[in-house]
């Protein structure tokens, strides 16, 4: 999982950002809707980004359809929502070695490009 970057194909922001990371060849892409991320692979990008709540994306359909929003979440269940519903994670996702890059904020899209220009 050292260059691997997570997206979903049918999102318009992830493949503007696509386009603009240098060296995308080198990097393994992952469609999260067709290829599901694995417990393991999530629970790694735990490690590095600190925990399953800054990966998680509160701003998909299904957070507020499911009342999540009236909920108090554990990490727990940020990390099994994540596992269930493809949506509930934030992206896209850029590994490179021991650094993640989680959403598509415009300071960190600016950090994937410098970091995938190295």
């Amino acid at each position: 999982m050292s260059r691997t970057i997570y997206y979903l194909g049918t999102c318009s922001t992830c493949e503007r950002i696509l386009k603009q990371i240098p060296n995308l060849k080198s990097f393994t892409l992952r469609e999260i809707k067709g290829d599901p991320i694995t417990p393991k692979e999530l629970d790694d990008m735990k490690k590095l980004a600190g925990s399953y709540e800054a990966l998680f994306s509160r701003i998909a359909l299904k957070y507020r359809a499911l009342g999540l929003g009236k909920m108090t979440l554990t990490e727990k269940d940020f990390r099994k929502y994540i596992l269930q519903e493809y949506t509930f994670l934030k992206r896209p996702v850029m590994v490179l070695d021991k650094e993640i890059f989680i959403g598509n904020a415009p300071k960190v899209t600016a950090a994937m490009v410098a970091a995938a220009g190295r």
